[in-house]
C-alpha cells in the first residue's frame, strides 16, 4: 500500500510540474555524490545539465547522468533504463522512494535555510542593541538567535539521516544505458559486430575439451585441487602451468611496449569503499570473497577484478585535462565467489573462483570516451589476432550489460572442443559512473554561452576497462585450438614462443 501511495505521489507532482513548466523549460540540475574520508557519502555537487524533452518521446541518456537529482526530477527516464536492463521491482521501488526522501529532504533545506537566515539577521540586530546599551532586547534577541541554531542543527541532523537513506537506495541503481544498446533479455539478443579469424576455426569430432587435453599432458590435478581448496579451484602442473605464465608474460609485453599502458602492481584485499566506487557494492557482495581484515574501520573483501584497484587509485582526485588519458594495465588473480553460478560451466577450467586476468582501465574525458573505449577493445583484440584465435565481437543487449556499464563489447573466442564461442573479454565504457561515486574529476576550461572568455570547470571523468585478456580463458582457448588430437602433440602459437622459451 505505501508503495502506491509513493507512485500516487510522485506522479502527482511530475503532472503539477509539466503542467506549469512545460517539457521546453525543464531543466535539471545534476547532483553528483563523492566519498567524504574513507567512506562514500555523497555531496550535492551541482552541474548544470538541460534535458531536452520537447518533440521527444524520450530522452537520449547519452546527454545525461545518473544522479539523485535524476532520479527525483525525471524518474520516467531511470525508471525506463530500468525496464531495459530487466531490474527487479526492488529497484523499481527505490526510484519513488528516493523522489518522496528528496521532497522531504528539499523541504528541510528550505527550513534549514530560512532558520539560519534569521539567526544571521538577528545576530546583526544584536551588534546595534548592544552598542545602543539595550541590552534586555539584546538577551531576547540572543535566546532567538540560540532557537534558530537549534532549528538548524535539527534540520541538519534530519538531511543527514535522509542522506543516508537516499544513497543505500541509490546505489543499487544500475547506470544508464548508451544508446546503441539494443533491447533485450538476454545474451541471446547481443549484437554481432563483427568476426575475426574464419581461416583459422577448426570444427570436428576429434577435438577435445581443454581439461581432456590437460588430463593427457599431465598438466591438471583436480584431484589436488580439491582436497586443498574445494571445487571450482585448480592445480596446474608442468607445461599447462607454464603454458599460463607464458601468456599472463604476452600479454602484458603487448599492451605495456605496443599499446603505451603503464604497468601497475596492486594490493589483492579491497575495502568496501573502493568496492562502492566502481558498482561491485552493495548489489553484489554475495558474488565476493569477505575476508576479516579492516581496512580504516571497513569491510574488506579479496580483488574481484583490477578494475577495482586501478580506478580507485585515483578517487577523491582532481586530474589536469592535458593528462588524459590515463592507461592502465594490471596482472592479479580474481576471485569470485559467483553465489548465483552454481550448476553453469561446472566442467574444467571454465568457471573458477580463482583466475588470473590482464585488466586494462582507461581514465578519459567525456568528449574522448568512445573513442577511447573503442580503442580498448582494439587492444584486447590485438593479443587474440596475435595468437591466431578466430573470435567474435559482440555488442551487449540491454538485458545483459554490466551494472556499471553504459555499454560493453564482449569478445568470444572459438573453442573447437565444445564447438562454440566463449567470452574471454568483456570491454565496458561506464561513462561518469564510477566516477561520481567515487569523487574521481578533472579540470577543464569551458567557454560560457554570453561571452567568448573562458572559465575552468570541475567535471566528473569517464572510466573504461576492459579484459585484456583473461588469462585461464586464454589457456582453454590455446589449449583446444592448438593440440593436435591425432598426434597429441601441443604446439605453441607462434607469438608465443619467445614468452614460452623465457
Amino acid at each position: 500500500l505505501s508503495e502506491i501511495i509513493f507512485s500516487m505521489i510522485l506522479s502527482h507532482r511530475l503532472v503539477i510540474g509539466f503542467q506549469k513548466m512545460g517539457p521546453q523549460s525543464l531543466v535539471s540540475q545534476i547532483c553528483s555524490r563523492t566519498s567524504q574520508a574513507s567512506k562514500i557519502r555523497q555531496e550535492n555537487i551541482l552541474r548544470a545539465q538541460e534535458a531536452r524533452l520537447a518533440g521527444r518521446k524520450s530522452v537520449n541518456c547519452d546527454e545525461i547522468s545518473l544522479n539523485t537529482q535524476l532520479v527525483w526530477k525525471f524518474p520516467e527516464i531511470v525508471l525506463k533504463n530500468l525496464e531495459l536492463r530487466n531490474s527487479g521491482e526492488e529497484s523499481k521501488k527505490s526510484v519513488y522512494k528516493i523522489g518522496v526522501l528528496m521532497e522531504k529532504r528539499n523541504k528541510l533545506i528550505a527550513g534549514r535555510d530560512a532558520a539560519l537566515n534569521n539567526r544571521k539577521k538577528l545576530s546583526t540586530e544584536i551588534g546595534k542593541l548592544l552598542s545602543k546599551k539595550l541590552n534586555e532586547e539584546a538577551d531576547k534577541a540572543k535566546e532567538e538567535v540560540t532557537k534558530f541554531k537549534a532549528e538548524a542543527d535539527k534540520s541538519n541532523n534530519e538531511i543527514d539521516a535522509l542522506d543516508k537513506d537516499i544513497n543505500d537506495l541509490f546505489m543499487r541503481l544500475p547506470n544508464l544505458l548508451d544508446s546503441r544498446v539494443k533491447q533485450g533479455e538476454d545474451e541471446k539478443s547481443n549484437e554481432l559486430i563483427c568476426e575475426w579469424g574464419a581461416e583459422y576455426v577448426k570444427k570436428g569430432e576429434d577435438f577435445l575439451w581443454h581439461d581432456d587435453i590437460a588430463d593427457l599432458l599431465k598438466g591438471w590435478d583436480p584431484v589436488g585441487s580439491a582436497k586443498i581448496s574445494g571445487s571450482r579451484f585448480s592445480v596446474l602442473k608442468g607445461s599447462v602451468a607454464k603454458l599460463e605464465r607464458a601468456l599472463s608474460q604476452f600479454f602484458m609485453d603487448v599492451h605495456t611496449n605496443k599499446h603505451g599502458y603503464e604497468e601497475t602492481s596492486v594490493p589483492l584485499i579491497i575495502s568496501q569503499s573502493a568496492l562502492e566506487g566502481t558498482g561491485q557494492l552493495p548489489k553484489f557482495e554475495e558474488d565476493l570473497f569477505k575476508t576479516n581484515h579492516q581496512v580504516g574501520g571497513e569491510n574488506s573483501y579479496l580483488l574481484p577484478t583490477a578494475e577495482v584497484p586501478l580506478t580507485n587509485l585515483y578517487r577523491e582526485t582532481i586530474l589536469e585535462e592535458k593528462d588524459l588519458p590515463i592507461s592502465m594495465v594490471a596482472l592479479t588473480p580474481c576471485f569470485r565467489a559467483e553465489a548465483g553460478s552454481y550448476g553453469r560451466d561446472t566442467k574444467g577450467l571454465l568457471r573458477q573462483h580463482q583466475f588470473y586476468k590482464v585488466e586494462l582501465v582507461k581514465i578519459t574525458t567525456p568528449q574522448a570516451s568512445m573513442e577511447q573505449h573503442e580503442i580498448l577493445t582494439s587492444h584486447a583484440e590485438t593479443v587474440l589476432k596475435l595468437l591466431k584465435l578466430p573470435y567474435r565481437k559482440m555488442r551487449l543487449c540491454s538485458g545483459d550489460t554490466g551494472f556499471s556499464a553504459r555499454m560493453c563489447y564482449d569478445l568470444e573466442v572459438w573453442l573447437p572442443g565444445q564447438n562454440s564461442y566463449r567470452e574471454i573479454s568483456s570491454c565496458s565504457n561506464c561513462g561518469d559512473f564510477q566516477a561520481q561515486r567515487m569523487g574521481l574529476r578533472y579540470r577543464t576550461s569551458l567557454k560560457s554561452e554570453d561571452s567568448k572568455k573562458t572559465k575552468a570547470t570541475i567535471m566528473p571523468c569517464h572510466t573504461i576497462n576492459g579484459s585484456g585478456i583473461a588469462v585461464g580463458r586464454a589457456l582453454i582457448a590455446v589449449l583446444e585450438n592448438y593440440f593436435d588430437p591425432i598426434e597429441k602433440y601441443l604446439e605453441i602459437p607462434e607469438a608465443l614462443v619467445p614468452s614460452w622459451e623465457e
